[in-house]
Order: structure tokens, then sequence, then C-alpha cells
């Protein structure tokens, strides 16, 4: 059975996800290439996966309540982060930023679902009255240990506001910090059939060392186009 078909199956839980845990089910999602790039250079969109597995991340999309990504990704690519390749419901757009960065230019602004910003309480005021006229909501929440905002306070906000499943996009601090603090539910990746060297997927360098390194379980292939797409669930049992 395809990944999309299956797509039901995963997220049909999440209701019950949420009242369970109080935090909404996440999705960490991400292409790369062969070598684990996300980018050429840092700060620099770089297209990886094809048209084909571009739709399945779509698809993916409109079957969340709200899609997450960093700061950095808002500045590098000006992104819309809704449903375009195929038909289906805009997600909620979450952004973490920490010094309130957000550009009052971005796509983010120009559109019906209008971001919510999650940053901290050191943040400028000004900024974020600015950020407000233009429609964006902003939450101050409490920092975490690498000085950025706390992952489990966002979720427990998100939680709190109905959202019962979350995709997380990137960039690389983002889904390091995800995965540092076990926050992840299930993951997608794309392998583009491509060499890059570049940024690395993964970086632990600002913040502590997840206690375990995940193994993926359930773990399912599939050919889309010239991609590879795996998904599978992490195990967050200590390796021996």
């Amino acid at each position: 059975m395809s990944l999309i078909k299956e797509m039901a199956n995963w997220l049909e839980q999440t209701i019950t996800h949420r009242q369970r845990t109080g935090r909404p089910y996440i999705t960490l999602t991400y292409a790369q290439s062969l070598d684990g790039a996300i980018a050429a250079r840092p700060g620099r969109p770089l297209a990886l996966s094809c048209r084909d597995s571009q739709a399945v991340t779509h698809t993916l999309r409109a079957r969340h309540d709200a899609i997450l990504v960093g700061i950095g990704t808002v500045l590098a690519d000006n992104p819309s982060l809704t449903v375009r390749l195929v038909s289906g419901k805009n997600p909620q757009p979450v952004v973490l930023d920490s010094r309130l960065r957000f550009p009052l230019f971005s796509k983010l602004l120009r559109q019906q679902s209008l971001p919510w910003i999650m940053t901290s309480s050191e943040a400028e005021s000004e900024r974020q009255a600015a950020l407000e006229q233009l429609g964006a909501k902003i939450y101050r929440l409490a920092s975490g240990d690498n000085g950025g905002i706390a992952i489990k306070t966002v979720l427990e906000t998100l939680g709190d506001k109905g959202i019962n499943s979350v995709m997380v996009e990137g960039g690389a601090q983002i889904i390091s910090s995800f995965l540092g603090c076990q926050a992840v539910d299930q993951i997608i990746v794309t392998i583009a059939p491509v060499l890059v060297g570049g940024v690395r997927v993964l970086d632990f360098r600002q913040q502590p060392q997840p206690k375990v390194f995940p193994r993926l379980i359930n773990i399912e292939y599939q050919r889309i186009g010239e991609d590879l797409i795996v998904r599978g669930e992490p195990d967050w049992a200590p390796l021996k």
C-alpha cells in the first residue's frame, strides 16, 4: 500500500494522542541528499526532491493541523508553507523565533492562515507590536537549556490550542531539537539521488547530545519518481 494511502491510518489517532499526552502528534519530515545534507551552504535553500515526492509532502501538509519551522527557514526560503501541489486545507503555520527576527515582508504575513510565532520573554516588545499589527499571533514562552525556546512548552501550547497534529519541516537546528528531546512520533525522509556535502541534517553542536540515538521501527519504503521515501517510528529505547 502506498504511503499516501497509509497517512489516514497514521493520523486517525491524533485526537486521542493529544488527549493522552497533552501534546500533538509530531511528524518530522525533510528531504536530504544521499550523503545526509539538506543544503549546500548555510542559509541557502536547495531543492532536492523531485516534483512527485514534493506532491507527497504537500499531501502530508494537508493532513496535519499545523506546520512548524524555525526562523532560519523563514529567513532563508521565505516559504508560504501552504498546500499547492494537491488539493487540501492549509495547515496553521508555526514559527520558532526566540529573538523575533521574523521579517515584516514574509509571505506568511500575506496569506489567509497567518503565522503563530513562538518567542522568548526577552524578545523586543516593539517588534512584537509590529508583527501583531500585520496579523501574526505572538506567544512568549519559556527558554530551553540551549537558550532557544523549550520544545516541551511549544507542544503544550499547541495542544492547549486544540492542535492534534504537527508537521515539522526544519531546518537542521529544529530537527535536532525535536529529536534531542524525543518529541517525535514518526519520521518521513525523502532521499534524493545526489551528493551535496554541505549542511548536515543533524546539528547537536549548540545543544546537549540526545540521551539515545533512535532507531526506526515499523519501517516503510517507497520509490516516488527518482526519490526514495523512508517512513518509520523512532524507538527511544537506549542502544545496548
